[in-house]
């Protein structure tokens, strides 16, 4: 799918050959047309109204809330009960018979106040109405005397939201949804004699990370949005952190917990799926598999973090935690021998692939893996483990620079030179060091991102 920057550039390249008669003007009505420039304004608009619509809802919702909790004792409880029905009710039938109605569509209703953009009126009231729902059900339980926890609120709220989501197929619900299921899994934070209402959401959330991929993923691609498939990865990744923190103990635990997330981010394939054509979210999963290791790596790079650390036991062997870790591991097993098959082909057929890259993460996650499982099980290694770590931060960044020069890939290159940055001023914090010394570091460190920058600005403009 081409970018909207890319025909916003392409619309300002052909003005301008064509201001200086290097095409004529039927050649750019071909171009505008194959490109759709006349629909760049129409799409700017419409994210505005977007955003001004959901922020409108917000606070619709807001006013609703509070005016209902101002009057609140005053009615009786069958007005209560028939107010937050009817509200619920009224809210999600305008919101859907708006949000179906075609954008072409000549009414009345299409020259009311959108100028025939109901579609985006009909989906923020949709997004009201699944405000609407957690109220009601708060204030439900609350009326009828019902016990419980904010994190069992959370849990069910945002599944309701869900079912929205996959009914209707709308990316704002989604996203609201999974912020919902992170927010009540964050409230239990790995606590798990925290009451919740239900024995089936004691299960869900012990299952978190089988669960929010089997919610989320599959909305992402029925919705086509990578926000949803980010938010819901970000949180099957923490709640699988979760599950090796809380199921394994440190010395097998701390190793997975360095490998198994990056390798299933890295090694995740779109095509996995049957229906799925193309890389529509691989992409966004290696990014995150980047971030994760850039992370990992600068935190460990500290020697305070391996002093006095060592081995300790679960506190309590729980298998559906367990379950969790093993059905990712077999997965990201799977994945890895589906990407060295596929890679093993493109080599022998002598075709660019993503072989350097994808062996550079391998190593660095069995790098990293190894250095801590040696840590915890046979002697603790705390100065050679902070600088073998140095090494691997060094190195990822070195290689995030590499990448950027050779794709001409901006951020990855920005990334990399702000990395090695930050690694250098952060190991001249850690250590005792005069200020004259810190100050030249400063000065050093400003100069060279400075050339770098104008260097690749310059390289990649000539190119």
């Amino acid at each position: 799918m081409i970018s909207e920057k890319f025909r916003r550039e392409l619309r300002s390249q052909a003005q301008l050959w064509q201001a200086e008669g290097l095409i004529d003007a039927s050649l750019y009505q071909q171009l505008s047309d194959r490109y759709q420039f006349n629909d760049l304004e129409t799409a700017s608009r419409n994210r505005f109204l977007t955003i001004l619509i959901g922020l409108g809802s917000i606070l619709l919702g807001l006013g609703a809330i509070t005016f209902v909790a101002a009057n609140w004792q005053v009615w009786s409880r069958e007005a209560r009960v028939a107010l937050l029905l009817s509200l619920f009710v009224a809210v999600n039938a305008a919101g859907f018979y708006l949000w179906r109605i075609p954008p072409n569509k000549n009414s009345d209703i299409n020259k009311l106040a959108l100028k025939g953009r109901p579609k985006l009126l009909g989906e923020g009231l949709l997004l009201l109405g699944a405000l609407i729902l957690g109220a009601n059900m708060a204030l439900m339980a609350q009326m009828f005397h019902m016990g419980g926890s904010p994190a069992g609120l959370f849990l069910t709220w945002g599944l309701g939201v869900l079912g929205m989501a996959y009914s209707l197929r709308l990316t704002s619900l989604g996203v609201l949804s999974a912020l919902l299921v992170g927010f009540g899994y964050q409230i239990v934070g790995g606590d798990w004699s925290a009451q919740i209402e239900f024995a089936w959401l004691q299960i869900l959330v012990r299952l978190m990370p089988i669960a929010a991929s089997l919610m989320f993923v599959p909305l992402a691609y029925w919705c086509r949005s990578r926000v949803v498939f980010t938010i819901g990865t970000i949180l099957a990744i923490f709640a699988l952190q979760v599950s090796m923190v809380q199921g394994l103990n440190s010395a097998w635990g701390a190793a997975i917990f360095c490998a198994l997330p990056p390798a299933l981010l890295w090694g995740y394939d779109d095509t996995i799926w049957p229906p799925v054509q193309g890389k529509m979210f691989q992409p966004t999963a290696r990014s995150l598999a980047v971030l994760y290791l850039i992370g990992l790596f600068y935190l460990f790079s500290f020697y305070g973090v391996w002093e006095d650390w060592s081995q300790s036991p679960a506190e309590k062997q729980d298998w559906l935690l367990l379950a969790n870790v093993a059905i990712f591991g077999a997965f990201a097993m799977f994945e890895w021998l589906r990407v060295g098959n596929l890679e093993f082909r493109r080599r022998r057929q002598q075709t660019a692939g993503n072989l350097p890259a994808t062996s550079a993460i391998g190593i660095f996650i069995l790098a990293s893996a190894s250095i801590l499982f040696c840590h915890l099980n046979f002697a603790p290694i705390p100065q050679l483990a902070t600088f073998l770590f140095n090494v691997l931060l060094f190195l990822l960044a070195g290689g995030l620079i590499r990448e950027g020069l050779a794709l001409g890939n901006r951020p990855c290159f920005w990334l990399g030179m702000i990395l090695t940055a930050l690694q250098i001023i952060s190991r001249l914090f850690e250590y005792n060091t005069e200020l004259l010394l810190k100050s030249f570091v400063f000065v050093l460190c400003g100069i060279g991102i400075i050339a770098a920058g104008l260097w690749f600005e310059k390289h990649f403009a000539n190119h």
